[in-house]
């Protein structure tokens, strides 16, 4: 068996172990070293060693654990209901308007925590029922939870964005920036929709009583005060200190982890059994995505050693595809890829693989970056493996199914695709302000 035969098959193996559920970061290392074994010999292991401690020594992958930190303090720190409350004041007199205060709860918290199921579960716990109450569509109501839960995802300072920089090469503020504006218009497209939604068939989210929505603007101000505005200013403290290069992103993110350790005392829950459980947390998330790393950069090594991606670049080639079609081929794969993988396996082992055959399609990778980063969204809300569908499930009241479920995140995953369109027609979206602030 030739070498490139020898790529192909493993790859080929890779992906049936895991369907067959291996820990993906061992079966990575298990098939590096068997095949590298194979292919180079004892010098393999100096190759494991060598990829270990480049990713030990990477300064993009430190501001990691920084954020998982701050996104755990803060998820502790029993401000979620205290926002929700807020917001839901402030936005008192728009149509579907809970829905409205749903969406910008869960793009702040889900900013903040970078936690999709954390954010899906406790908005399921706080906001689903409490739209419920309030006569809204079940349907319509799953969708804005799941769907407003994966914003962290895409929206800054997001923990997927420091992985892409790092697997591409690509600046991380420079991402940070060009995924600014997209995610504030993915978040602007959810809310119209509930707001279009409302106004067409006010029955679908009937609006609040004229008590609820008659507050008076002291109490407004000062909820917001209290609780919006604390969490907000932490953010963007930390995404401006990174945009206008005040600090380097592992910088801004200790800052960002002192902040959500001072936010937490002041609501009074900071206690030693947060403390510890969110050092755990952090510890053993962190180990994960650098043993991911770790055997990610050990198999595409030994991938590309055997010349499994030169056969898949000359494929690729040899099917005379346009860049548009390139990029249509590649976003259905990883929509695909999104039903049995998490999003990090996605960008730490797949997502190389197409990296190399960007210069010959002229497609700008920040721009790659942006397209994934949109994409991401649908693997968390398309059937039939939908992680938030499943995690809000877990919440809801016993007569919610899980296909009205399903039925209510289908809107939002084709105004996901809509906003790919978008960025695709018009890339300015995206790339206009990392030109702006980095020439």
């Amino acid at each position: 068996m030739t070498d490139p035969q020898l790529g192909v098959l493993l790859l080929g193996l890779f992906v049936v172990c895991i369907l067959l559920g291996f820990p993906i970061a061992f079966t990575l290392m298990a098939l590096g070293v068997g095949f590298g074994y194979l292919a180079m010999g004892d010098a393999v292991f100096q190759l494991l060693v060598q990829r270990t401690y480049s990713v030990m020594s990477n300064d993009v992958l430190v501001s990691v654990p920084l954020f998982i930190f701050m996104g755990y303090i803060i998820e502790r720190a029993n401000i979620l209901d205290r926002l929700f409350r807020s917001v839901q004041v402030a936005s008192g007199g728009l149509p579907g308007s809970l829905g409205v205060a749903t969406l910008i709860t869960c793009a702040l918290f889900a900013t903040a925590t970078g936690i999709v199921g954390a954010v899906v579960t406790l908005m399921g716990l706080l906001a689903y029922p409490a739209m419920l109450r309030k006569g809204y569509d079940p349907k319509l109501s799953a969708g804005i939870v799941c769907a407003g839960g994966c914003l962290g995802i895409l929206i800054p300072p997001s923990i997927m964005l420091i992985l892409y920089g790092a697997t591409a090469g690509v600046s991380v503020v420079r991402l940070y920036a060009g995924a600014f504006f997209p995610g504030l218009m993915l978040a602007g497209l959810y809310m119209a929709y509930v707001i279009i939604r409302a106004v067409l068939n006010p029955k679908l989210a009937p609006p609040l009583s004229r008590e609820e929505r008659n507050v008076p603007l002291g109490r407004v101000l000062r909820d917001l005060l209290t609780s919006f505005f604390p969490l907000a200013i932490l953010i963007l403290a930390v995404l401006g200190a990174i945009l206008f290069g005040l600090a380097t992103p592992h910088e801004a993110a200790a800052i960002g982890s002192l902040g959500a350790l001072l936010l937490a005392a002041a609501y009074r829950s900071l206690s030693w059994k947060n403390l510890k459980e969110s050092v755990f947390l952090t510890a053993r998330t962190s180990a994960m995505v650098g043993w991911l790393f770790v055997g990610s950069f050990l198999f595409s090594a030994v991938f590309a050693y055997l010349g499994g991606q030169a056969v898949i670049e000359n494929f690729v080639v040899g099917l005379d595809l346009s860049p548009i079609m390139f990029m249509i081929v590649v976003q259905i794969i990883i929509f695909v890829l999104g039903w049995p993988l998490e999003w990090t396996e996605i960008i730490i082992i797949f997502v190389p693989i197409f990296l190399p055959l960007l210069d010959h399609f002229g497609i700008d990778p920040l721009f790659f970056g942006l397209m994934i980063a949109l994409n991401i969204q649908t693997s968390f809300l398309s059937p039939p493996v939908a992680m938030a569908p499943f995690y809000l499930k877990g919440v809801a009241p016993k007569h919610v199914s899980i296909n009205q479920i399903f039925a209510g995140v289908m809107p939002f995953l084709a105004i996901v695709l809509l906003a790919m369109l978008l960025l695709y027609v018009f890339p300015g979206i995206g790339l206009w302000l990392p030109e702006v602030l980095y020439r």
